[in-house]
């Protein structure tokens, strides 16, 4: 019933989505949506297949500009300095907006709810949960039980420190009474050499068409995915919470403005990105890269940017970790 009313909602924006496409096509130079990664990312597939459906929503150009650095940082800042015309989006994973306001407390640059216009939630996605050799089991039952057995070799892997799989899998430790020693990785393909070469036992981080692939051929295992549902791409992989384990974590891809943008100019944006989510080809591609495609309006990513900045205070302030 849930997805029935979603995809009634995404048919009803949809219809009104090309609304005003005409005087954005009259103004002058492209709109431009950043992303704060090398491309090739989960977050830059995204924005390129947004980029390439809004520019005939839209009636205008439609282009994606990398700006990689500080961990998507650097192109958030220059979103926060453009002018609020609606020209200038950027496209950010959850973590930037609701787990560094916490890692820098006095130097992030950017006030998150500020210095920012929710424009659409794009995507929500759950974790996957991977094995390796070095952990032989083949469920997560079995894993619980080989890291209760085995303290000395709880570790698990992500792609980087500071990480919303980072936090994840401490609060997954936290959640069984056991202690999981985090190993962090530059970049989620080192990870996954050391997963399958059997150097690391577990990988917490964000599903890639790579890591599904590898699960699928038997070179390592997903014994489970963090999100509230099972990821289409892997069907038979159990949630945490199906899994016995009363955890759900879900990270999301927004789009985002710099603060100001008017409201009529806000309105078009969000009818145009629910427009294109609900073209079956984009969901499709979506899917295939291991993410959910999940239109929110601009008040409900604000919502969901704001439970989850509350959320991750407590765990974050209690592990310690400090940015270096």
């Amino acid at each position: 019933m849930q997805r029935r009313q979603f995809s009634t909602r995404l048919v009803a924006l949809a219809a009104t989505a090309a609304v005003g496409a005409p005087a954005l096509a009259q103004d002058a130079g492209p709109t431009r949506i950043l992303v704060g990664f090398a491309p090739g990312g989960s977050v830059d597939v995204v924005a390129r297949l947004l980029a390439d459906k809004l520019k005939d929503v839209l009636g205008t150009q439609v282009i994606v500009e990398n700006k990689p650095g500080a961990t998507g940082r650097v192109a958030l800042a220059e979103a926060q300095r453009s002018r609020p015309d609606g020209r200038t989006l950027v496209m950010a994973a959850g973590g930037a907006m609701v787990i560094f306001p916490w890692l820098y407390p006095t130097n992030l640059g950017y006030d998150p709810v500020k210095d920012f216009t929710p424009i659409s939630r794009v995507t929500t996605l759950g974790f996957t949960i991977a094995v390796g050799p070095a952990a032989p089991v083949t469920d997560m039952k079995g894993l619980i039980a080989w890291l209760r057995a085995n303290p000395n070799k709880a570790m698990y892997a992500t792609s980087g420190a500071g990480s919303v799989p980072h936090f994840a899998g401490l609060l997954l430790g936290q959640t069984l009474g056991l202690t999981l020693n985090h190993v962090a990785y530059k970049g989620n393909a080192l990870a996954e050499q050391d997963l399958v070469g059997g150097h690391i036992p577990m990988l917490i981080d964000s599903p890639t068409g790579t890591t599904i692939d590898l699960h699928k051929s038997g070179k390592l295992r997903i014994v489970a995915v963090t999100g509230k549902a099972r990821l289409p791409a892997l069907p038979d992989v159990p949630t945490l919470q199906e899994a016995g384990v009363d955890l759900a974590i879900d990270n999301f891809f927004g789009l985002y403005g710099p603060a100001g943008i008017p409201a009529d100019t806000l309105a078009r944006l969000d009818r145009a990105v629910a427009q294109v989510l609900s073209q079956k080809d984009v969901r499709d591609k979506i899917l295939a890269a291991g993410l959910l495609p999940d239109h929110g309006s601009s008040q409900e990513l604000a919502a969901m940017q704001a439970m989850q900045l509350k959320r991750w205070e407590a765990p974050i302030k209690s592990s310690g970790f400090k940015v270096e």
